[in-house]
């Protein structure tokens, strides 16, 4: 059974009934004056964007153009300075998984089941192919392979020639889990992907035969949910070494070449992390961001000020980090310290006075708010689209 985050939220309460100790409330914003310059460049819809269904659309950009589809199938290829539509395309399949694009081709994943690779300048449909069930994490395109990951823990290896299967690799999945899969990683000829039974798996590229296999995190717990430990959040990899991240468990630091590992910390994430050179930011379970040492996993910086606000996975936006939020509002805070240095929230009404918004932040998830997808940033601009398919633009100066 696929758990959304709402569902299980809603199920943690139902069993706190008898605890006295109630679940707590989003942090409520308070006022902050700005240290950036954050200006609203263009504003439009894609579509019904992920409507009520707890799916990440992340938008795909290449060079000056950029493309959204929303869960109806509703595909748009739009100009980044402008918003200006190029072209649109509408597919009539329950689209599920955000867009990966190669040079010349755009591939996305449905609720049915299927791998879908369209042209990437008119939108025209080149093949699609049937896998074992739901694709929730985008396709991974390396060479003529497409690897892609579905719900049922399976791993395809796809001809990206025209779709014929290549390989299959089965494994078993807990009987409950989160509703989300990472993409898998595609790294000199392996497959590195994480599974819902917190192992991090390294599978050859050419036959899907296992290299190696890691145990990245360990239930506990009583209830089934309280031993949920899938590994949803993205893995990354830099100089041979696989960071990896479980909902529940632990993050840790994996050797590529041989699956060792090399340290571990306790920490929770389903949304994932960023990294630059020497530092991980990660976005966890409760809303904490955390600035990590990679090298040895010690803690650098942590911000709570955003806690239970089911804050997205982090993005770099220069020397700063940028989040996304339950009720459409976007933080960007410093990659140095951590200190929270300007904030906007998505849509055409001015930002509400804090108080006013109280009630709207008590929700667990706004309907109309919701950024569910990470942020894409491109140099000075970082794009961002709503659960309700308002996309939006930004242009965000270092000073005022």
């Amino acid at each position: 059974m696929r758990l959304t985050l709402h569902t299980l939220f809603m199920m943690v309460l139902a069993g706190c009934s008898t605890s006295p100790s109630p679940i707590l409330p989003p942090e409520k914003l308070t006022e902050l004056d700005n240290k950036l310059s954050i200006k609203l460049l263009w504003q439009r819809t894609v579509g019904n964007g992920a409507s009520d269904n707890y799916l990440k659309l992340k938008p795909a950009i290449s060079g000056k153009t950029g493309y959204a589809i929303d869960h109806q199938g509703y595909l748009l290829a739009w100009d980044l300075h402008s918003g200006k539509k190029l072209w649109s395309k509408k597919y009539n399949t329950p689209a599920s998984s955000a867009l990966s694009l190669t040079q010349d081709r755009l591939y996305f994943g449905t609720s049915l089941g299927e791998v879908i690779t369209v042209n990437r300048k008119n939108g025209q449909l080149i093949w699609r192919a049937q896998v074992s069930s739901e694709v929730l994490s985008a396709p991974v395109i390396d060479g003529n392979a497409v690897v892609v990951r579905t719900v049922d823990g399976r791993i395809h290896s796809l001809s990206a020639t025209n779709g014929q299967k290549l390989w299959v690799y089965d494994r078993s999945v807990p009987v409950l889990s989160l509703r989300g899969t990472s993409s898998p990683i595609v790294v000199d000829g392996l497959v590195i992907s994480g599974a819902d039974n917190g192992k991090l798996t390294a599978l050859s590229l050419k036959t899907g035969a296992v290299l190696w296999e890691t145990t990245i995190a360990v239930p506990s717990g009583r209830s089934e949910i309280e031993r949920l430990i899938d590994i949803d959040a993205q893995p990354l990899i830099r100089d041979g070494v696989i960071y990896a991240v479980a909902f529940q468990g632990r993050l840790a630091a994996v050797r590529i070449d041989s699956g060792r590992i090399l340290w571990v910390r306790d920490i929770s994430s389903y949304n994932g992390m960023t990294m630059d050179t020497n530092r991980l930011y990660l976005s966890d379970s409760e809303g904490k961001v955390w600035a990590l040492d990679r090298f040895n996993g010690a803690t650098l910086w942590k911000q709570e000020r955003l806690l239970r606000r089911a804050i997205s996975r982090p993005v770099i936006q220069g020397s700063n980090i940028l989040v996304g939020d339950f009720n459409g509002y976007l933080h960007w805070m410093s990659r140095t310290d951590g200190r929270l240095l300007a904030r906007t929230r998505l849509g055409q009404d001015p930002l509400p006075d804090i108080e006013e918004d109280e009630e709207a932040d008590s929700m667990i998830f706004s309907q109309s708010r919701n950024i569910l997808a990470t942020p894409v940033v491109r140099n000075d601009i970082a794009i961002v689209i709503d659960r309700k398919g308002l996309l939006s633009a930004f242009r965000v100066s270092e000073s005022i």
